[in-house]
């Protein structure tokens, strides 16, 4: 549903019902509901699950805003753009479907060999049998080579070599928090020259957290500006806010009261803390309010070349002291590149955040080559730059906007923390969306194709060796003949290897 302006009133209304042209209203917490540009009002927008980006972003009058992106902390108006089907979460989903639809399925070995091998099989079956009532003139002596061929070379082996395989890897793969969809996925993952990964909830936490916090006043220590930040950015519903308040209560800092609190729209937050006049924003807001940062200005261009946010903290408008905050990267994002590396995968970031940002969080992660400042809807067309480099292309992802990649990559790997359409289109699912589980996942994918190219190898091999056997060429110098019984025991015995094979696989895969 919609609030939509009727007349002198805002009307709840069926979403369906919106039209471009009309005026809506969007409460803090609610979604979106259709693209638009807002007419009145200021708020934060929440636009993770659309860009990928975890920091929410300011918007303003004559600022866009998207459908089903989450409205935080202030009432808006907007004019609505683009409904149903023309907004820009219906266009991501419809590239999905179309790339879905163009995407051959990858036909199985066995498959084509399956189509030549059995009647090839029943030829030779009657070419023995006419052969040997021809030399015997014995019907019943004739149909025993006859049977023994077709007893021997019964498809069991072949048939199974594959989905034994994936059987076992699909398991393994379900408890190491790998949820492979299906064995093309496998297939697909058996040779993977460059992975890509999707920065925000991939690489990195994907939300906001401190991770410096500088002194400027000799007086404070670093626990006391969190205290006093901290105390101030409660009363902020501002995701950037609850960071710092987080980083306190872990500290168990101990918060205050304050009062006459105000929120500066879309730069900071002041009030009272003890006898203190506290005042906590970007350096914009700095300098608007002529607050000298001369001397923090080094430090606060180190914190932004680092990919950090800043936000400064003064008391009695003086600078206290800077709270550096960042979307961090994963405990084993570094040790998953270096894993990577290590085999000759070659690893790619991309993500929608500026050049500066984007080089820094991929120096931290050890990635050399990075896109940056891509688009939601540019992400698919990265991803076919590299194919056109003749790379074979993994790409790791968790939004809406990554769905279209992941469909379009060779092998498209979702991290289950993230959207549902996200996990609809990856081929396969990192349940708990560690970086590490990629490396894993590549690995359990050759072992498994390993495995079901020796399991067809050693059908073949025995059906080349059994059937001349059972067809009787032994018997102008052994004069022996396989029974059908024995043929049955060796086909038997051959299915049972297979299997056995597969099943060394939970070794291997480890």
């Amino acid at each position: 549903t919609a609030r939509v302006l009727r007349g002198k009133e805002f009307v709840e209304v069926p979403i369906e019902q919106v039209k471009a042209g009309d005026i809506l209203l969007v409460k803090p917490g609610e979604k979106i509901p259709v693209d638009g540009k807002v007419v009145k009002g200021y708020s934060s927008v929440d636009e993770s699950m659309l860009t990928g980006e975890s920091m929410p972003v300011n918007k303003k009058i004559n600022d866009d805003v998207f459908g089903a992106t989450i409205n935080i902390n202030g009432a808006i108006h907007i004019k609505a753009i683009k409904v149903g089907e023309d907004t820009v979460l219906a266009q991501i989903i419809k590239m999905v479907s179309e790339a879905q639809t163009k995407k051959a399925p990858i036909e199985k070995l066995v498959d084509k060999v399956s189509g030549i091998f059995v009647p090839i099989v029943i030829l030779i079956a009657i070419i023995t049998g006419v052969t040997w009532f021809l030399i015997t003139e014995d019907i019943a002596r004739s149909i025993i080579p006859a049977v023994a061929v077709l007893v021997i070379a019964c498809p069991c082996s072949l048939g199974l070599a594959t989905p034994t395989a994936i059987m076992v890897g699909t398991g393994i793969g379900a408890r190491k928090g790998i949820l492979i969809k299906n064995g093309e996925a496998l297939e697909k993952g058996k040779k993977i020259d460059v992975v890509v990964f999707d920065k925000t909830g991939t690489l990195t936490e994907g939300k906001p957290k401190v991770t410096d916090v500088v002194s400027i006043d000799a007086k404070l220590k670093t626990n006391d500006i969190l205290m006093l930040a901290g105390s101030l950015e409660a009363m902020s519903e501002h995701p950037l806010a609850q960071a710092v308040v987080k980083e306190a209560k872990e500290k168990n800092i101990k918060l205050k009261k304050v009062s006459k609190f105000e929120n500066i729209a879309g730069k900071g937050v002041k009030g009272i803390v003890d006898t203190y006049s506290l005042m906590i924003g970007n350096p914009r807001l700095m300098d608007e309010m002529k607050i000298d940062v001369k001397q923090a200005e080094s430090k606060i261009d180190k914190l932004q070349g680092e990919a950090k946010t800043v936000v400064v903290l003064t008391k009695n408008k003086k600078i206290a002291g800077l709270i550096g905050i960042a979307d961090t990267l994963k405990p084993d994002a570094n040790e998953a590149i270096k894993n990577l590396n290590k085999q000759g995968i070659k690893t790619v970031m991309i993500t929608g955040d500026n050049q500066k940002t984007a080089d820094a969080i991929a120096k931290q992660a050890g990635i050399e080559r990075v896109f940056a400042e891509v688009l939601p809807n540019d992400k698919a067309e990265k991803v076919k730059v590299l194919q056109k480099e003749g790379l074979k292309v993994a790409f790791v992802g968790d939004g809406i906007n990554d769905a279209p990649a992941l469909v379009q990559s060779d092998l498209g790997v979702a991290v289950g923390t993230g959207t549902d359409i996200a996990i609809e289109a990856g081929n396969i699912v990192l349940v708990k969306g560690s970086p590490l589980k990629v490396v894993e996942a590549l690995h359990l994918s050759k072992k498994t194709f390993k495995t079901i190219k020796q399991n067809l190898f050693w059908a073949f091999f025995y059906n080349i060796i059994g059937i001349p056997i059972a067809a009787g060429v032994l018997f102008p110098f052994t004069g022996w003949m396989l029974s059908p019984m024995i043929a049955g025991g060796a086909m038997a015995f051959s299915s049972v290897s297979v299997v056995g094979n597969s099943l060394l696989l939970k070794k291997r895969a480890r």
